[in-house]
């Protein structure tokens, strides 16, 4: 970790109190954490992983319920790939763990083109591992390190390129229900996040995969947020809770509201609302044009 000043360190404690917060606050909202569970935090050597997994650690610390943590990285082989770098911080912190071999990237590069996006691949492949070993080791959560940003362009890349209304939920349900899959970082944004690792100076692993890719979807959607970030404040956070409050009603899937079956009822006798209002049927129109404007602050 750095140097701190003494108003750097304050400015720290707040910034780690309010990520502890967002966390505590998801974990409650989402019952992502039980009494009794084994989470396997999935440590892939970014940034958010590690502060995933050390707000983690202080919850477990501090919760009136006990759970177990343990670390998990997948090594897809990648060339370059520092193999040692976790092992020795884990080690160093005392913190249980595994490394999972799998030669995901070979596959990859037998499968897509050169220069083509190689995410989507990598990322099913890594998760199919990731399910696989979270039941050879009989945890009961999976804590992958997705924070509100990541959540939010997924939103939008879905909207615009797939056509559809998804996201990421904090909390998930595997399609084969062999699996629940949390995101205790689901109310954080990725610049408290970045700045906290900053200044505990993880040992950061970059992606060689999707990170030597430029052009990238998901990069342009993310130049996109950090502009409304700084034009309009709160758009990021406010599109976030939009996931939270859908009214079906108010969309167009007819697999989620009856739109066909829509009736008019008019059993209920009107009082208080009842109609009382002008006549504006075509045959007795208002002249608007005629009508005298009235200064409300004279």
């Amino acid at each position: 970790m750095q140097t701190l000043t003494a108003d750097q360190k304050t400015q720290l404690a707040k910034l780690e109190k309010r990520l502890r917060r967002h966390v505590g606050q998801a974990i409650a909202e989402y019952n992502m954490i039980e009494d009794g569970d084994k989470i396997m935090v999935c440590l892939s050597g970014g940034k958010d992983s590690f502060v995933m997994l050390d707000t983690l650690l202080h919850l477990q610390r501090v919760a009136p319920i006990n759970f177990e943590i343990v670390a998990v990285n997948l090594d897809q082989k990648q060339p370059g790939f520092p193999e040692d770098v976790l092992p020795n911080y884990l080690e160093q912190k005392g913190i249980d763990y595994y490394i999972v071999d799998k030669d995901t990237y070979s596959v990859v590069k037998q499968k897509i083109p050169e220069g083509k996006t190689t995410c989507s691949l990598c990322s099913r492949l890594r998760r199919g591992s990731l399910y696989g070993f979270a039941e050879k080791i009989d945890a009961t959560k999976i804590a992958l390190g997705h924070h509100m940003d990541d959540i939010v362009e997924t939103l939008l890349m879905n909207m615009f390129n797939n056509a559809k209304l998804k996201a990421m939920p904090p909390k998930l349900l595997s399609d084969d229900k062999r699996n629940i899959i949390i995101r205790p970082l689901a109310y954080c944004r990725e610049k408290d996040i970045a700045q906290l690792a900053q200044v505990n100076d993880y040992p950061i692993i970059p992606c060689n995969l999707c990170g030597s890719q430029e052009n990238l979807q998901r990069k342009k959607i993310k130049e996109m947020l950090i502009t409304w970030d700084q034009e309009s404040p709160g758009r990021v956070e406010s599109i976030f809770k939009s996931t939270q409050s859908v009214s079906p009603s108010q969309l167009s899937d007819t697999n989620f509201y009856n739109f066909s079956n829509l009736a008019i009822d008019r059993s209920q006798t009107l009082k208080a609302k009842e109609f009382s209002g002008v006549d504006i049927s075509s045959s007795n129109l208002i002249d608007v044009k005629n009508i005298e404007i009235i200064d409300a602050s004279q």
